[in-house]
């Protein structure tokens, strides 16, 4: 990242502390939210300015352009990783129907998400879209608002 903002840019790196266990020992390290992935705000001018910086490898792509993250986005792996405890990654193909919610209450206070109801426990699903990757967070009903 230092290298990145070496360039003029900026960059972010969402961490999660997780534990690895060893055959001697466990030890808590942080490890990315999303493997290989940094986020780099910059215009499509500044994109191969990237390729000059050591260990660069690619741009993710969507439908054949750079990938764009929107900045709400951003806020919302940045509140969720506030409260990373409750957060574990959701790898199913298809996002289940759903309303999309604000939590209005809570450490998760301003998360737009997708409602799903599973085993009367209420979780919301937290997609950055542009990239096609989904959390679940547990969340009290009373916390959350229809959009």
């Amino acid at each position: 990242m230092e290298r990145i903002g070496s360039i003029g840019l900026k960059a972010y790196l969402p961490l999660i502390e997780s534990i690895m266990q060893w055959s001697d020992r466990k030890k808590k390290i942080q490890t990315p939210l999303i493997p290989s992935t940094l986020f780099v705000n910059c215009r499509p001018s500044e994109l191969a300015k990237l390729f000059d910086i050591q260990g660069f490898h690619s741009i993710l792509h969507y439908l054949k352009n750079p990938a764009i993250v929107r900045d709400y986005e951003i806020e919302n792996l940045k509140i969720l990783l506030k409260e990373s405890d409750s957060l574990e990654p959701f790898d199913n193909v298809s996002l289940m129907p759903g309303e999309r919610v604000e939590v209005i209450r809570g450490p998760f206070q301003g998360l737009i998400a997708t409602s799903l109801e599973v085993n009367r426990t209420h979780k919301l699903i937290v997609e950055i879209e542009s990239l096609e990757q989904r959390f679940v967070v547990h969340i009290p009903k009373s916390f959350v608002q229809k959009l």
